[in-house]
């Protein structure tokens, strides 16, 4: 754990360290560069003219957007003059937009050999090497300016990193002792080099680089406790007790050095010694949450690799929530453990409970609770639960879709209604366009139930332009026209499309053959309507009608009376099914 907490510095000491965004002038890489540079001389004075003309142009269309003008008279101003570093320059940008990493490198090592001077491409140069993967050549350019510039601390933290990846610690060691003379002695290159000497392996150096950061500030504490956790690291436990000892005795609840003093109990074996240390850390009011959860995550996977009781782990977690908590952090880990372990859901849903009443705005928790109470029919929880996620999470579309699915399936059309009109007015060019295409398929079936056919289809083609393959819709979209008796035709290849994707779906086989039978191509929907009966042994009495309707204007009408009677069972308030059978033929 300790070798983890010094790896994390260091990687958060390395992202720290900032690009160079000005450069100043590189002895080396300009003498390098001038070698390659074309003689300024064998451009005419015309010709750079006109060069500079069409480079000014350039910039006009960059101004006003037009990339590809931009792009192309860049290009010609470096045919016109190929001395022209800053049209190069500008090209390596616009190769940079097409993923063209080896010419934009090209280009800005062209603008860079040119003006060698120019403190921009320069380090430009260096970042793209960095960007190719061509440390070596990067480190070469950065080397060149903190020879000549000593104080550039920002290329030297670049140095840093670059070192680190090539793994040469030493070289990574000495620049940031180059840092450490311009910045002075600071936890956070102390840290960086003690963490590297552990990983080089060279553990005396790392502890002595932590003591003298202790020595240097003896009334910070934490310095001290730095110190401790590396003589920790580092196998002096011993001496690691001593200091952890001095610091309590002068702040007993010092929470860092009584995390520490943990962790030594625990590689000794005092499990009590521990233990109690860990329910201090634990239930202390002052504790921060970034300490329980890391306390609660060693703990679980300790408990785990021993096992995997999870009694000790709930009972930790069930005191931790006993006192007052600022956030949710912990009884959100604690929902996760429960979730990993597969416990029952009424125990899960009594912590996402607590999350609520310490964070009510928690979608994630809320949504979970939501889903729970879909899956067991609880369609007034969904409903209560979403009214309240619509204060706090007004822009979640998902709690509108539950909230008006549940409303749905209760035949509250109005409600349902207005639950999914209210989520559509949250949709954003980032939502999800398979959920927005739902919302909308939806609002078609209300609208259409209500009455209002005109809004049901413009509510279906704004789900089709969300996602043009949403099967439900255009199954529903398809047979709603044919049942109006509009745009067959386009009704015929919206049904074609489902039967592409669900070829034994009884409903949308009914559909299609209903669509051929409105258009009089009877002997083609009897074929996909006794294909939706074979799909469905217990088909629906509307299936069950249109196959008796296809059947007897086939001229089958023992098949038609047989399955009008059977849809006739289903269905007994039908009276236009009756005539048909009492007449013994088709009805329009």
């Amino acid at each position: 754990m300790m070798k983890l907490k010094c790896l994390a510095a260091l990687m958060l000491l390395l992202t720290a360290m900032p690009a160079s965004a000005q450069g100043r002038k590189a002895a080396k890489t300009a003498r390098k560069a001038k070698k390659t540079a074309v003689a300024a001389d064998t451009v005419s004075a015309e010709r750079r003219q006109l060069a500079d003309g069409v480079f000014m142009e350039a910039m006009i269309q960059r101004h006003k957007g037009n990339r590809t003008a931009t792009f192309d008279l860049l290009r010609r101003c470096t045919e016109l003059n190929p001395q022209a570093a800053e049209a190069y320059f500008f090209l390596a940008q616009y190769y940079n937009g097409l993923k063209d990493k080896d010419k934009a490198l090209e280009n800005i090592k062209r603008a860079a050999a040119l003006r060698p001077e120019n403190h921009t491409y320069i380090e430009t140069l260096a970042q793209a090497y960095v960007s190719s993967g061509r440390y070596d050549e990067a480190i070469d350019v950065m080397e060149d300016i903190v020879t000549r510039e000593k104080s550039r601390d920002d290329v030297l933290s670049m140095l840093a990193q670059l070192y680190m990846q090539k793994a040469d610690y030493d070289k990574a060691i000495a620049t940031l002792d180059r840092l450490e003379t311009i910045e002075g002695k600071s936890e956070r290159l102390s840290y960086a080099k003690s963490s590297i000497y552990t990983q080089k392996g060279d553990r005396k150096a790392a502890v002595e680089e932590m003591k003298r950061l202790a020595e240097q500030y003896p009334n910070d504490l934490n310095y001290r406790g730095m110190y401790g956790d590396f003589l920790l690291l580092n196998g002096e436990k011993e001496k690691a007790l001593e200091v952890f000892n001095s610091i309590l005795k002068e702040e007993p609840d010092n929470k860092h050095t009584l995390a520490s003093l943990r962790l030594y109990h625990k590689e000794n074996r005092n499990t009590a010694a521990a233990d109690s240390i860990t329910r201090i850390l634990l239930t202390d009011k002052d504790t921060d949450s970034a300490t329980r959860i890391d306390i609660m995550r060693q703990e679980i996977t300790e408990n785990e690799q021993n096992g995997g009781d999870s009694t000790r782990i709930l009972n930790l977690f069930n005191m931790i929530e006993a006192v007052p908590q600022d956030n949710a952090d912990v009884s959100e880990l604690h929902a996760a453990y429960m979730n990993l372990k597969k416990m029952p859901q009424d125990s899960i849903s009594r912590v996402l409970r607590h999350i609520l009443t310490v964070e009510p705005d928690n979608a994630a928790a809320r949504l979970q609770l939501v889903s729970y109470a879909w899956s067991r029919e609880d369609r007034k929880t969904v409903i209560d639960l979403c009214g309240a996620a619509r204060q706090y999470n007004p822009d979640e579309m998902a709690f509108y879709y539950y909230q008006g699915m549940a409303y749905y399936i209760d035949d509250d059309y109005d409600n349902a209604l207005s639950a999914f009109q209210n989520g559509i007015d949250v949709i954003t060019d980032k939502s999800d366009p398979a959920i927005v295409s739902d919302f909308y398929s939806v609002m078609g079936e209300l609208l259409y139930k209500k009455g209002r056919k005109e809004e049901a289809y413009a509510a279906y083609d704004s789900c089709l332009q969300w996602k043009d393959d949403n099967i439900g819709c255009l199954n529903n979209y398809a047979y709603y026209l044919s049942m109006d008796g509009q745009e067959l035709e386009k009704a015929e290849r919206m049904s074609y499309r489902t039967i592409e994707a669900e070829p034994e779906n009884a409903n949308n086989l009914d559909t299609y053959a209903w669509i051929l039978f409105l258009q009089g191509r009877t002997a083609e929907a009897k074929i996909y309507i006794d294909q939706a009966l074979k799909h469905d042994e217990d088909a629906s009495a509307v299936i069950l009608e249109h196959a008796g309707d296809i059947h007897a204007v086939s001229g089958d009408l023992e098949m038609a009376l047989e399955l009008w009677n059977k849809a006739a069972v289903k269905d007994p308030d039908n009276s236009k099914l009756k005539r048909k059978i009492k007449q013994k033929k088709y009805l329009k």
